[in-house]
């Protein structure tokens, strides 16, 4: 009986551990934040490659719970104003911060 209460005590604590090392931080993002998050910088970039005016290499992508950063140089302001716009389109975008300059 005594083993049954240490391992039950021991899988109890390991289970504990694993739930709080998935849990989101104000500066780390949990599994599914992650996950979420990866989905988002794919459409983002799926939307940019499609847009015919868009250089999509020129444009970087990163997504932070929600919030999408774009940076890198392109040609012109017209390709910042539409690389932003089809950003903020895209479902489950939060916010769009942009770090793009003319080059």
């Amino acid at each position: 009986m005594k083993k049954l209460n240490s391992i039950s005590l021991i899988l109890a604590a390991v289970l504990m551990t694993g739930l709080v090392a998935c849990s989101a931080t104000p500066k780390q993002e949990s599994t599914g934040q992650y996950l979420d998050d990866t989905a988002i910088t794919t459409k983002v970039k799926a939307a940019i490659f499609n847009e015919p005016s868009l250089k999509s290499a020129e444009i970087n992508v990163e997504t932070f719970k929600g919030a999408v950063q774009l940076s890198g140089f392109v040609s012109s302001q017209t390709s910042i104003d539409r690389a932003v716009l089809l950003t903020s389109g895209v479902g489950g975008v939060k916010s769009v911060k942009n770090d793009m300059r003319v080059k």
